[in-house]
């Protein structure tokens, strides 16, 4: 976490509350009270991201869920996919999960495999549907 603005001693109660209003309440920073002034404590535009990350990573599709996106999308049928599945382990991973991760780097073999970019399977896990304009 960073910075993100302060409020320097002396202030006012009506500036303290404007300040935790605006910072905390609107932006969600943390606020903290130190000798010398109110902080606004905020995530980095990295953290942020990594957070994103992690969240959509966790995100999870029932086969149903993404054997019709796909179907719906392209035309893909379960067997298809599988068909593009040569190694043993990975196979027995797809054929026997009852979800699939976003987190999974066996999701991004099989998306990169359907010309999908990885924003294309977090749009998919997200929303579970193919995103108008992705390759399909």
């Amino acid at each position: 976490m960073e910075i993100k603005t302060t409020l320097n001693k002396p202030y006012t109660e009506e500036e303290k509350n404007d300040f935790i209003v605006e910072q905390n309440h609107n932006l969600g920073y943390e606020i903290r009270e130190t000798k010398e002034a109110l902080e606004a404590w905020g995530y980095t535009e990295e953290e942020i991201a990594e957070k994103e990350r992690e969240r959509l990573n966790m995100l999870s599709m029932t086969k149903r869920e993404m054997f019709l996106s796909l179907y719906r999308a392209k035309g893909i049928t379960p067997d298809m996919l599988k068909a593009q599945i040569t190694d043993p382990q990975a196979l027995i991973e797809f054929e026997y999960a009852n979800d699939y991760y976003r987190g999974n780097p066996l999701i991004d073999v099989i998306g990169q495999n359907l010309g999908y970019s990885s924003e294309d399977l977090d749009y998919l896990f997200e929303y579970k549907e193919i995103k108008n304009g992705s390759v399909g």
